[in-house]
Formats: C-alpha cells, sequence, structure tokens
C-alpha cells in the first residue's frame, strides 16, 4: 500500500507532462461513403406526436452525412403489418429532396411484422438493382432499426441471414421496445450496437451519440492512395475507382478502357466499334444502318433511278446489274435486251397471234399443230389455256435457214372443279378445292385462325412463360396440391419444346424459389412431373419480391430467356391466394414496361386491386379469380383463350367470294366457252387435215 501511495505523485506528474506536449493536428473527418437504410416502425403503438419526434430524428442524422452518388446514399422504409419503400438508396442524392420525402411520410398504423421488414431489407433494400454499392467495393452496408414495441413475428433467424450478407445493423428501441428482441437484431459487439431510449423526446440525443459512430478518417486525403483516377475512401481503408468507360486493373490501382464488343453481347449484325466502354454497330459497305442501331439492309441501287436497264434492274451490295425478262438476251452493253420469235393461241378468242412482248414478228408455221390441239380438246372442264409455240422466224435478224418445227408448249390450266388454282385463296398452308368452293388447312399439330386463313402460332409457335405461384401458409397443403394441378392442366394446352413453349416455375412465400428455369426442361412430360415434386414453402405473402425476381432472374438469358431480338413472346403468369406483404405496384410496372404480358390469377382472399394492377392491358383479359382452390379449373379455358387469342377449333370452310347469282353467270359463261372452243378445234382440225391429204397427194 505504502508504495502505491508513493507512486501516485509520479502518475500525477507523467500525465501533466503528457498534457503539456503539443497535441497533434486533429485528422480530418467525414461520414462516409455507406449505403444506409433506416428501418422505421410505424405501427399503431407509435402515436403521432412520437412520429414525428422519429421523423425529426431521421433529418437530423441525414442533415449531418455527408450524402451523393459517390458519398454516402441513403434509403428509408416504414414498416408494420406490411413493408413500404418510402425512397431507395437510389432514388436521392440531396438532402433536401430526402427531408421532403420522409416529411410526407404516412404511418401505416397496424401491427409490428420487424421480422418481415429485415427480410424486405436484405432482399431488396440492399440489393444493386436498388442502388447498393456492389460487395466487392466494399462500401459498409447499415441498417437502422427504430422500433417501439415487441416483433409480432420471428426476428432472430432472418436478422442473422441479414448479419450474414454483410449488412451491420444497429437496433434502436424506444420505450416499450422489447430488449431481448433488440439484441437477437443487432450486430457484434451488442454494446455498440444496441440502444435502448427511455422515450421518443431523448431519441435525438442518440442521434448525436449514433453519428460519431458514423464519422471516420478519409484515408484518401491522409495518405498517397495512388489511384490513377479516382480514390473512394471507407472506413479505415479506402478503394480506387475509374472513370466510365474504364476498368480497374488487376493492381487496383490503375484503368483500362472497357472493349463494350468484346463479351460478344452487342447485338451489331456485322460490325461492333468500341469507344471508351460504349460501343456503335457499322455496317458493310452497300449496307445501312437500320433505326435499331444493330441491324443492316442493304443499300437498293435500282432506286437511285439511274440504272437504264431495259427490263429488270438488280441491286447488289456494292451496286447492280441489268437483268432480262423470260426469252430475252441481254447484250453487250449490259443494259438493252434482244427478244426471241414466239406467238401465242389464245383458245378462249380462237385467234393466233403474235405475243404481244416487243419480240419482232414471226411467220406462223403449223406444223403438227393438230396433234397438240386434239390433246387438249379432250380437256372438258376448263376456263381456258394457252399454248406457246415457237416457229419460224421470218424476221431479217434471223437466219433464213432457221425453221423450226412447231413446239407446243402448254401454259396452267384452270379447271372449274379446281378453284384453289384459279383465285387468289391466301391460305398459310395449303388450299383444299372443293365443288364450286374451297377451305384452308393446317399443318399437322396446329390450327387454323378465326380469319380461316392463317396457322395458329401457339401450339407449335415460341413462348417463354414463367409461372409465380403463392406458397404461403394461407394456401395450406391441400390446396397446394391443388395449384400443381392447376399448373399442369396449363402445361397440358401447350407445346412444350426448345424451339417452341419453354416453361419455367418459381415458387414464393417471404422469400422466393425457382423451382426450374425455362431452359431445364424439353417437354411437356418433364415439366409436369418436375411441378408434382414441388414441396410446398409456407411462410408469407412477399408478392412483389417474387417479381421482382421473375423480372431479373426468370426471363434472363442465363435461365433460358431467348434473346429480345429473336421477339419470342415472354408471360408471365401469378397464382395468389392473398395480400401481398410487400409493395408489388413497382415491380409490376417494370415487369410489364420491360415487356412482359402479365397474367393474375386470384383464388380466396386475392385483392382484385392488387391483381388488376399485376395484369397486363386490357386488364378485363389479364386477370382472373376464383371464389376457392376447387372451383379454379374453369379459369384453365379463360387463360387458353387469352395466351393463345388466336387459336381455332379446327378447319373453317371458306366460301367463294362470288355470289350465288355470279357463281351461276360464271358457270354459264364456261359452258359457253368451251362449246365455242370445241367448234373451233373442230374447223382447224379440219384444215389441218385437208393441208396434211394435199401435201400427201403432191408426194
Amino acid at each position: 500500500m505504502m508504495k502505491l501511495l508513493l507512486a501516485v505523485p509520479l502518475l500525477l506528474l507523467i500525465l501533466t507532462t503528457l498534457e503539456a506536449r503539443p497535441k497533434p493536428a486533429a485528422v480530418k473527418c467525414k461520414t462516409g461513403p455507406l449505403d444506409i437504410v433506416f428501418v422505421i416502425d410505424s405501427s399503431r403503438s407509435v402515436r403521432p406526436f412520437e412520429f414525428e419526434t422519429m421523423r425529426r430524428f431521421l433529418i437530423d442524422i441525414i442533415q449531418n452525412l455527408e450524402v451523393g452518388p459517390n458519398a454516402t446514399r441513403v434509403g428509408v422504409i416504414q414498416y408494420s403489418s406490411q413493408v413500404q419503400n418510402i425512397f431507395s438508396l437510389k432514388t436521392f442524392f440531396k438532402r433536401a429532396d430526402m427531408e421532403k420525402a420522409i416529411n410526407s411520410i404516412v404511418p401505416l398504423a397496424q401491427g409490428t411484422m420487424t421480422g418481415l421488414a429485415i427480410q424486405y431489407a436484405m432482399n431488396l433494400a440492399f440489393t444493386v438493382q436498388e442502388g447498393a454499392r456492389p460487395l466487392h467495393k466494399k462500401i459498409p452496408r447499415v441498417a437502422i432499426i427504430v422500433t417501439d414495441g415487441r416483433p409480432q413475428d420471428r426476428v432472430t433467424e432472418v436478422a442473422a441471414q441479414a448479419r450474414g450478407a454483410g449488412i451491420e445493423i444497429y437496433a434502436v428501441g424506444v420505450q416499450r421496445a422489447d430488449m431481448n428482441s433488440l439484441r437477437a437484431m443487432a450486430s457484434h459487439p451488442l454494446e455498440e450496437h444496441v440502444f435502448l431510449v427511455e422515450s421518443f423526446d431523448l431519441i435525438q440525443q442518440f442521434g448525436k451519440q449514433f453519428q460519431d459512430k458514423l464519422c471516420g478518417v478519409d484515408m484518401c486525403t491522409e495518405m498517397d492512395h495512388g489511384c490513377q483516377h479516382t480514390c473512394v475512401s471507407v472506413p479505415g481503408s479506402f478503394y480506387c475507382e475509374c472513370n466510365p468507360g474504364y476498368k480497374l486493373n488487376t493492381d487496383g490501382k490503375t484503368c483500362s478502357p472497357i472493349d463494350a464488343c468484346a463479351d460478344g453481347k452487342h447485338g451489331c449484325e456485322h460490325q461492333c466499334v468500341s469507344s471508351r466502354g460504349s460501343y456503335t454497330c457499322r455496317c458493310r459497305t452497300g449496307y445501312d444502318l437500320n433505326q435499331d442501331k444493330k441491324t443492316c439492309t442493304m443499300i437498293n441501287y435500282c432506286n437511285f433511278g439511274n440504272h437504264s436497264c431495259q427490263h429488270k434492274c438488280m441491286s447488289i451490295p456494292n451496286g447492280y446489274y441489268c437483268r432480262c425478262n423470260d426469252g430475252f438476251t441481254l447484250q453487250a452493253d449490259g443494259k438493252a435486251c434482244q427478244g426471241e420469235c414466239c406467238v401465242s393461241i389464245s383458245a378462249a378468242e380462237g385467234a393466233i397471234t403474235p405475243e404481244s412482248t416487243g419480240r419482232p414478228p414471226c411467220t406462223i408455221q403449223p406444223l403438227g399443230l393438230a396433234a397438240s390441239l386434239r390433246i387438249q380438246a379432250s380437256l372438258t372442264i376448263m376456263m381456258s389455256f394457252r399454248l406457246m409455240c415457237s416457229f419460224a422466224c421470218q424476221d431479217p435478224e434471223c437466219p433464213s435457214s432457221a425453221l423450226e418445227s412447231a413446239q407446243g408448249k402448254l401454259g396452267r390450266v384452270y379447271q372449274a372443279s379446281d378453284i384453289c388454282n384459279g383465285i387468289d385463296h391466301g391460305c398459310e398452308f395449303k388450299c383444299v378445292s372443293t365443288p364450286g368452293s374451297y377451305h384452308c388447312v393446317c399443318p399437322e399439330g396446329q390450327q387454323l385462325h378465326a380469319d380461316g386463313k392463317t396457322c395458329n402460332k401457339c401450339k407449335s409457335g415460341h413462348v417463354d412463360l414463367v409461372l409465380v405461384i403463392d406458397g404461403s401458409k394461407s394456401v395450406r397443403p391441400q390446396n397446394f396440391e391443388l395449384v400443381k394441378q392447376f399448373v399442369n392442366q396449363i402445361v397440358d394446352f401447350l407445346d412444350v419444346s426448345p424451339h417452341g413453349t419453354r416453361v419455367g416455375l418459381v415458387q414464393y412465400s417471404s422469400r422466393v424459389r425457382t423451382e426450374f428455369p425455362l431452359n431445364q426442361y424439353k417437354t411437356a412430360e418433364d415439366v409436369k412431373k418436375a411441378v408434382l415434386k414441388v414441396e410446398y414453402m409456407e411462410k408469407g405473402t412477399m408478392t412483389g419480391l417474387a417479381l421482382k425476381h421473375m423480372l431479373e432472374h426468370s426471363f434472363s438469358e442465363a435461365e433460358g430467356a431467348r434473346p429480345l431480338s429473336q421477339n419470342i413472346p415472354r408471360i408471365g403468369l401469378v397464382f395468389t391466394d392473398g395480400r401481398s406483404q410487400d409493395d408489388l405496384s413497382e415491380w409490376a410496372r417494370k415487369a410489364k414496361e420491360s415487356g412482359i404480358t402479365m397474367f393474375a390469377v386470384g383464388v380466396g382472399k386475392a385483392v382484385e386491386e392488387e391483381l388488376r394492377e399485376i395484369a397486363s392491358k386490357p386488364v378485363e383479359q389479364h386477370f382472373s379469380y376464383s371464389a376457392d382452390f376447387s372451383t379454379m379449373t374453369h379459369i384453365v379455358d379463360n387463360l387458353k383463350v387469352n395466351i393463345c387469342p388466336e387459336e381455332g377449333k379446327g378447319e373453317i370452310e371458306i366460301r367463294s367470294p362470288c355470289e350465288c347469282e355470279a357463281l351461276v353467270q360464271f358457270q354459264s359463261n364456261t359452258v359457253a366457252i368451251l362449246e365455242n372452243l370445241t367448234e373451233k378445234l373442230a374447223q382447224m382440225t379440219a384444215r389441218l387435215e385437208d393441208l396434211e391429204n394435199q401435201i400427201a397427194n403432191k408426194k
């Protein structure tokens, strides 16, 4: 004891000496960069004047933060029985905008689902899509939970998952808050992350203490960082960033230009030209870039109007060339055309005349013509026919010895019983003639559209379909089995194949799980087997989270969705039995804006307002409702009609466009022409036989 008393004066002397020394210059202190999300309790137990104090607490902390896209980013969510996003980490970068949004918050005034709010923060608020910086940048992710009561759901498990995902949690309890729950939520060490404030009046004093914890040393200003472009300070460290269009090299300090063409995802049809992180598409010589800035169209040099081709101009990538009609020869100048000698016989008119094509005149030498005509005379059911014949040419340009024997070339013969060959029927695949009429047919496996001409593209067409089914606790196991049967009934009317319809399945409750992606199963049978093996999840109803997952993952090319450039229809079908516990409006809108056709199917306690918000327009065709699970099978037929509105019921006979009277007139005219033709053929046959007899007598 005596030794201790003697040591006291010495200790006092040392302390006095230390205090007399000059103090080092204060190290510059600033906040961030951080990604901070405030998770505030707005349950009914928080009285209006207490909520106003909490509002002031948020604003005071934000006022002392250095906010900005490269500094601290702030997001705010409120919760009660459900979760509402006030603004995300990417929404505002000015304190005034944040303060305005905070002052506009309307408390939810319901229960206290703190676990649900933590789940939302982990799955949505702290995602890169919502503005959080990527984990490899080592920007601290901080969640500040402010609550005044005991949670009505479990928080221990979900808080552990959030901490495991790299989120640092501060738990701030006010008045009636449960200390055990605060400790279960907060990060370690607990003494630095758990705060219990006696009243809302004292929460602002806590804000000043908390501000000290967010203060760090700006390492970029205190040391030689060596960053080529930008240095970003984080608590206790720093990292380098590159300007847009550049990527960080492996040394973590220098930067190189990004070759945006290298990954092969540019979509340029011909050539990709990289430029500082971006790229442009370029076409080969002789092609123009289309409005989509990716594809190319060959320049039509013939459209310039200066080709001088006598007949046809044919465009090629580097210019054009001239081509003549059939029976003509291109001349040495590459533009003019020289014709051959030819005549035509028009049986309907009973006359033999030179072809009106600009060919030189010819002398008719009807050698062997009678035999050809007799053959054609045996065709008793015809509207008209045309016999093309080449004879000896008497034109001065032709050789005088070029006597050719008559060569009859039969053109098309249009029979009255073959209406398909006589009219522009418009059938996409095949026209089938019937007496006095016709109808269109489709290949096996396809059905005729309502227009009676084109074939459906749904049964054998290209569709990417993702079904998003509710697996929450309210569905119950026996009803979930009915949901799986419902899904398989939809699969039954689809032609599932790698090049036809692809099907993916997603189940959700408080979290989201991909049961199988679009590219996993190649047949309907395999899809149905996989559906029957799906296990029921239970728990909550996070429909908004499921829509986000569907948009960002299920319809990605990595999970089997065909590229947007292929114009393959993307269809999302959401099945739910109750009210969503998170906000679904934003992700429903984004899904539809991305080109996904959304169908909403509700059962039991499903909320019509939410179903309509999910469904595409026209809404009445894209949402369905059934009172209970046992009566929802009728919805399948509605979906079949709406997902495949063009699907018909089989062949549809389309009558001739002629009215009855016109058809009778047509038949009468045909008979009259045939009778006249028969008479003229008989006269010509008699004359030819007479000529043959005269030639035989002279021999």
